[in-house]
């Protein structure tokens, strides 16, 4: 019999006081290593839980699986001392409240130092903690707007916000990252002990080459990597999508001329040279366009297959799970949850010795654990 998977965060103990997504992703990513997450909510629970009404709401299960949950109001003396009470027996503390809430609640910085001089505080916040911003409210396309990633993303001609969490789920997983080391060094007897992490930091860490580019006097623009890359999407004529990425190896070019068999690509002096290719973008989209929507996507698969192109259909959400590949790698799981009801359930992406972290426990109900967690020692 194979011996029960160890994970590096066993005996951690993490406190979360978040709502959303940052701070219960950063959590949520600690969990999965196997560290211990209590979660501290609202008596009305995390806004997130009653976003398609009920109180068990998709976006909720996304970011809050491995967790116990006890609803606390702070407010209160007698559940702040019950906070207290876990923050004696925690590692670390989580919390993505704007600057000055911990303060008003009596869990400064300072004090948090002073009385809990082995855990690790790390805190969340939009703008960082002073500054002119520091006060405003701050969500994921705040976020994206300011730190330029939104510039990278939307026409002008046609603006439209789209497409999954980014500024959000970077922060989560820098605050993760922040916490993880600040662990280790505390397990080495380094002092530091406060992890800070902000939106529009992160956001802007999460597009280097942007800035890079910039400092380096080239104009950027929504369309500045995907020429660079030589990315495109194309429409099949049966209506299916497909993207290739053809990168800087001329390997792949000569590929997608073998793959497409077509003089309007090959023989075109507009695409003759990858700078070529470079200063065309818009051109060779327009032509792809044209090329790709003449035969279905199955046609298409098989010919970039057999040439070694990087490509893929643009599966839907829907489609993701039931992939080949996806199905092979163990991507998915389906989980019981406390509600009645099983859930499909993302593994953790991170493996340990050829080994993927389970998924231990699902979501919590609304303070499912709270008889436990908010008892006297």
């Amino acid at each position: 019999m194979t011996a029960p998977m160890q994970l590096p965060l066993e005996g951690v103990r993490v406190i979360e006081i978040g709502t959303m997504i940052t701070a219960p992703l950063a959590a949520s990513i600690l969990a999965e290593m196997g560290a211990e997450v209590i979660k501290v909510e609202r008596p009305e629970g995390d806004p997130f839980r009653a976003f398609f009404g009920g109180n068990y709401a998709p976006h909720f299960r996304a970011y809050n699986k491995n967790k116990a949950s006890v609803a606390l109001d702070l407010r209160e003396k007698t559940d702040l001392a019950a906070l207290e009470r876990l923050l004696q027996t925690a590692d670390v503390l989580i919390e993505n409240f704007r600057p000055g809430v911990m303060n008003r609640l009596g869990l400064s910085p300072e004090r948090i130092a002073r009385d809990y001089p082995d855990l690790v505080y790390c805190s969340i916040t939009g703008f960082g903690a002073d500054g002119p911003y520091s006060k405003r409210p701050a969500y994921d396309t705040v976020a994206l707007a300011l730190s330029g990633i939104a510039h990278l993303k939307v026409d002008p001609e046609a603006p439209g916000v789209s497409g999954p969490t980014i500024s959000d789920n970077v922060t989560g997983m820098y605050a993760a990252h922040g916490i993880l080391a600040a662990l280790f060094g505390r397990e080495r007897g380094q002092s530091t002990r406060r992890v800070e992490v902000n939106m529009l930091d992160a956001s802007i860490a999460f597009t280097p080459d942007s800035f890079a580019m910039v400092d380096d006097g080239h104009e950027v623009d929504r369309l500045t990597r995907v020429r660079a890359s030589q990315s495109f999407a194309m429409t099949c004529s049966d209506g299916k999508v497909i993207m290739i990425h053809l990168s800087s190896a001329e390997k792949f070019w000569d590929a997608l001329l073998r793959a497409v068999d077509d003089p309007r690509l090959s023989d075109d002096p507009r695409f003759a040279t990858r700078q070529d290719r470079y200063e065309s973008y818009s051109d060779m989209q327009k032509v792809l366009t044209e090329i790709f929507a003449s035969r279905p996507l199955e046609d298409w698969r098989l010919r970039l297959s057999n040439e070694d192109v990087p490509f893929s259909p643009t599966l839907t959400t829907a489609e993701v799970p039931e992939n080949e590949q996806v199905r092979h790698l163990g991507t998915f799981s389906r989980t019981p949850a406390p509600d009645g009801r099983t859930y499909n359930m993302i593994n953790a992406p991170i493996r340990f010795d050829g080994q993927r972290p389970p998924v231990r426990r699902a979501p919590p109900l609304l303070d499912e654990n709270g008889e436990t967690f908010r008892a006297k020692p």
